[in-house]
């Protein structure tokens, strides 16, 4: 052997045969290590590394395969030690190929590989606003566990997911990526993502560090256009968009993704006071940020620097730890090397950023394993257990918003013919939803698939587009599938006659998927293209009608009331399974809004939980020509049967700073059918340093309970949960204060009660 050859060879059998990989090594699971035997191990690599193999391993690579100029330029880079990461890549095969590439440089250091695992990688789950609509944090939890098997069967190690942002402006096309406008319900479905990819540790067999993003603020972009800047007060900031943030690093992530915009007139990735005094000071997070794609390049778009060396400077020495490159050769971070060389930047930063992504490589066992058995691989993504829990996931996250004289559920024993109709009942793409990159049509059931199979032959399902779906204005940053085209006025005639013969018209309308997400915002609730003339066409035949709504945002139907609404989402690769079960009576709907429900764009933002004002009796009437009122309050939802909420109980009149507060109520199921109800606590702090908003959630849990049963429902309450952050005083204060608590089944719970905490007297200046 060539002596050179022989001596990398021994090199590689170094990194590979530290004390930690001896350990490792000894177990196929991965069991978890001790932050020693991490450190130790990353210590003795990164003492025989050079700068710019630092700085390669901090940046991280596009793979566009699509494009095969910049996968050769990816390639290229991983090949030459460049290239820590990469993300995009979809299979097995790919996969390892590129890790092969890694593994032949200088120290064979394995690439750690990303993707944007958002809501399923093979089998597609509802989008992350739907499992929020479930209230169930296990749902999201179970969910995002089978996202990461698959994920990480392929060889995928770390999910750039969940997004934590609060949307208040449905607007926003990211909101489909969220859990809506409240930081608690926010906070439950982080955390439970978190730990449905994560599991009980980084590097857990079948699972994926968790990357939640983005920090921070990224929700509240002025007008809801995504992109532009966000101005928060210090007060909402706190207070409603870092909890959720705050949940996720103390549910344990191992990444926090920084955002693309300013933030109060700093770029998040260039923050210092948010990436090191927030994230790393105060909260203790110890993962690794990485910044959205081509945000440190950014930075000088923003004017915030001058040219690509000031903004590897600035993104790195603000907390940065990766760059997520723009695509087509757009890095900064290959500035380092020079940087540190000319005393601009102290290598003891760079090391630092270094260290976190290789701790996070040895904790996911890359080393050991960093190629994949595609046999195996084939065989996880195929597990028909997947498919159960996103047919279950589904179920769950549908919100009935209307059910006049019980149109549903629907009496499949006397069904003799169906009319399905609508752009969307029948289209795969739309189903699953946005953020889907490896798009599997034959295996989603759609709304017209799942009703035609849960039918069966004895009933007649006749099925119209209706209306075509219209383009985009303006063009997506992703592929756009080719939508439904048909002659309009033709085909809503036909739709017409196919109601007229039918028992029951299922319209299936909202926005295609390509219509939400990333660089998908919109300034109109209003169905696209001529599904209004349809949905009035259809309701005028005087035949019952049930419209499904797939879309991630509030619909405006301009006053059309058909006898059956629910909201469906994008439901994923199982929904029309989904929503057959739930039309035809197996399953009854539970699913609540995580977002209030406005009657039309002109009142965005509109949210559950604001501030008292001037003429406060007449809140709803701000506007001269209609109700501020919402058309359906946060945290609502009808189901197939009714309850009965009671009997408000608290443990105590009053409660000291270090007690929890016992809130407890009788659920009745007062229907005829089991069923499931979300009970929802809310809070109000009557007085204070600052005022209060007029109720805030604080609790909920959803019950499943027989017909005629009853069940007494409780929350701890701990008096830290009350505290907030005072912009009077300018930190967070517990203060001693009279509170009102509300309990019921959304945001107009009217079972109230009261108590008094004994928190600190709060000196205003």
């Amino acid at each position: 052997m060539h002596a050179s050859l022989k001596i990398n060879k021994l090199r590689r059998l170094f990194v590979g045969l530290t004390a930690v990989a001896a350990a490792a090594a000894a177990t196929s699971s991965f069991a978890q290590l001790s932050d020693d035997a991490v450190r130790a191990r990353v210590d003795a690599l990164m003492a025989r590394m050079t700068l710019e193999e630092k700085a390669g391993q901090i940046t991280q690579h596009f793979v566009f395969q699509e494009v095969p100029k910049e996968e050769e330029r990816a390639a290229k880079e991983v090949a030459a030690g460049r290239g820590g990461s990469v993300l995009l890549l979809k299979t097995a095969a790919d996969i390892n190929r590129f890790q092969q590439m890694a593994l032949k440089t200088r120290l064979g250091i394995p690439l750690l590989v990303g993707f944007d695992v958002i809501h399923g990688f093979h089998t597609v789950m509802p989008v992350p606003l739907a499992m929020a609509a479930s209230w169930d944090p296990a749902v999201a939890q179970e969910a995002q566990a089978v996202a990461a098997r698959e994920a990480r069967a392929v060889g995928i190690h770390w999910t750039f997911a969940p997004n934590v942002d609060i949307g208040r402006d449905a607007r926003w096309g990211r909101t489909v990526e969220g859990a809506g406008e409240d930081p608690t319900l926010g906070s439950a479905m982080a955390v439970a993502q978190v730990q449905g990819f994560q599991g009980p540790y980084i590097g857990a067999p079948g699972r994926v560090i968790a990357g939640p993003k983005h920090f921070a603020g990224y929700g509240a972009s002025i007008g809801g256009r995504d992109y532009d800047e966000v101005d928060l007060s210090d007060s909402q900031l706190w207070n409603v968009h870092l909890k959720p943030f705050k949940a996720a690093v103390d549910a344990g992530a191992g990444n926090i993704m920084s955002a693309y915009m300013g933030l109060n007139g700093v770029p998040a990735s260039g923050n210092h006071w948010l990436l090191t005094e927030v994230l790393r000071k105060s909260w203790g997070f110890k993962g690794f940020v990485v910044t959205d794609a081509g945000a440190a390049f950014d930075l000088t778009t923003h004017g915030y620097t001058r040219d690509k060396p000031e903004a590897a400077r600035q993104a790195l020495l603000a907390g940065v730890d990766m760059e997520m490159t723009k695509p087509f050769d757009s890095q900064v971070f290959a500035n380092l090397p020079e940087l540190v060389s000319k005393g601009e930047v102290p290598v003891a930063k760079l090391d630092d950023a270094v260290r976190r992504v290789l701790e996070a490589k040895v904790r996911m066992g890359v080393f050991e394993k960093p190629l994949v058995d595609e046999a195996e691989a084939a065989k996880v993504l195929a597990d028909p257990a997947h498919r159960d829990v996103a047919r279950r996931a589904a179920e769950r996250s549908f919100v009935l918003l209307r059910n006049e004289k019980q149109l549903l559920p629907l009496k499949g024993s006397s069904l003799k013919s169906v009319a399905v109709i609508g752009p969307l009942a029948d289209s795969a793409v739309d189903t699953v939803g946005p953020w889907i990159f490896a798009q599997n049509d034959a295996e989603t059931v759609t709304v017209l698939a799942g009703l035609k199979a849960k039918l069966g032959a004895k009933v007649k399902v006749d099925y119209s587009p209706g209306v075509s779906m219209p383009k985009r204005a303006n063009k997506s940053i992703f592929p756009e599938p080719k939508p439904v085209t048909v002659d309009d006025s033709k085909e809503i005639a036909r739709a017409v006659q196919m109601a007229k013969q039918s028992d029951v018209a299922v319209l299936v309308l909202g926005e295609a998927q390509i219509m939400s997400g990333e660089n998908a915002s919109r300034s109109s609730f209003d169905l696209p293209g001529r599904q209004q003339e349809l949905l009035a066409a259809v309701m005028a035949t005087g035949k019952p009608v049930v419209v499904l709504l797939m879309s991630a945002r509030p619909l405006d139907l301009k006053g059309l009331a058909p006898q059956a609404l629910m909201q469906i989402w994008y439901p994923g690769t199982q929904g029309g399974a989904a929503v057959a079960n739930v039309l035809l009576g197996e399953v009854s709907p539970g699913g609540k809004l995580p977002f209030t429900w406005p009657r039309n764009i002109g009142q965005v933002p509109l949210h559950y939980a604001h501030l008292q004002s001037h003429f406060t009796h007449a809140m709803t009437e701000r506007y001269w020509n209609e109700p501020n009122s919402p058309l359906y309050p946060f945290g609502f939802g009808l189901s197939y049967s009714s309850f009965e909420i009671q009997d408000l109980m608290l443990s105590q009149p009053s409660l000291k700073a270090s007690e929890t507060l016992k809130v407890s109520v009788k659920l009745r199921n007062t229907g005829a059918r089991k069923a499931d109800e979300v009970v929802q606590l809310y809070v109000r702090q009557k007085a204070g340093s600052s005022a209060r908003p007029v109720r805030e959630l604080k609790a909920f849990r959803r019950v499943s309970l027989d017909a005629g049963a009853t069940q007494t429902v409780s929350f701890d309450l701990p008096a830290s949960e009350l505290q907030y952050w005072s912009a009077a005083v300018r930190r967070f204060v517990l203060e001693t204060a009279d509170f009102d608590v509300f309990v019921g089944n959304d945001a107009t719970a009217k079972l109230a009660g009261k108590f008094q905490l004994e928190g600190e007297a709060i000196a205003r200046p």
